[in-house]
């Protein structure tokens, strides 16, 4: 199985440290986030890689190439003529899954313990005998200013902003029935992602999940018991500092 990291992206949040380097090179206990997934993925046999680049593109290949992968095989989606979001990253990157029925999509600012062997599973129960199952997303419990919201079935049906009150919904359900989830930055993305998908250029993954929702289904595995922690903000790398060594 392939894993695609998802490390184009600007970093707002992580400034003045993006000012003069990706994300995906933010350090934490002597090892870069990219590094520390790219680590955490082979603990669960994963060791073909693909990275997308775009926000100082040439630090991270140089990181990837001087440390021969720290012992994977990556593969650069280049993304430097014009970042493409998550859901823009990952169509632009199709050709390298060609030959996966599925594969995971992380963010490189995250770090987690989830066991990746329990989501596979889930997913693979979750998609059995359903033709029209896409992708199943890591969720928890915890506060956030946005929701995925899904269906007492389990079938991702909309999305909520909890600041400004946005929603934007694939099928609306009273509110009564709604399982809201905080979406980790983690899923499995099955081979029908690209048929199922009529986005092009860029986009969010969640307005991909959310347009491909209408007709078909996405699932959740909820791993609350999980350590999850974004580590896209200052403060957050001190945090992490504690939880990952």
């Amino acid at each position: 199985m392939r894993a695609m990291i998802l490390a184009a992206g600007l970093g707002t949040r992580l400034k003045p440290f993006t000012n003069h380097h990706p994300k995906a090179l933010a350090v934490v206990n002597g090892k870069t986030l990219l590094q520390r997934n790219i680590e955490y993925l082979q603990q669960f046999g994963i060791n073909e890689v693909v990275v997308n680049v775009h926000h100082f593109a040439e630090q991270i290949i140089q990181a990837v190439n001087e440390n021969k992968g720290w012992g994977s095989s990556v593969i650069i989606s280049d993304e430097t003529k014009e970042v493409l979001e998550t859901g823009g990253g990952v169509l632009h990157a199709a050709r390298y899954f060609e030959n996966e029925t599925a594969w995971l999509v992380m963010n490189a600012d995250i770090l987690t313990n989830l066991s990746l062997d329990k989501l596979i599973a889930a997913d693979q129960l979750l998609s059995k005998d359903n033709e029209n199952y896409i992708a199943t997303l890591a969720v928890t419990n915890r506060t956030t200013s946005r929701h995925l919201l899904f269906n007492p079935s389990g079938s991702l049906t909309g999305w909520k902003n909890n600041t400004t009150h946005e929603e934007k919904w694939a099928n609306p359900i009273p509110a009564n029935e709604i399982v809201a989830k905080a979406f980790s930055g983690i899923q499995m993305i099955h081979a029908s992602f690209f048929k199922a998908l009529r986005l092009q250029g860029k986009f969010s993954l969640i307005d991909a999940y959310l347009q491909i929702a209408v007709n078909d289904t996405i699932g959740y595995y909820d791993h609350s018991d999980s350590v999850l922690l974004d580590v896209g903000k200052p403060e957050n790398i001190e945090k992490a500092a504690t939880l990952f060594k």
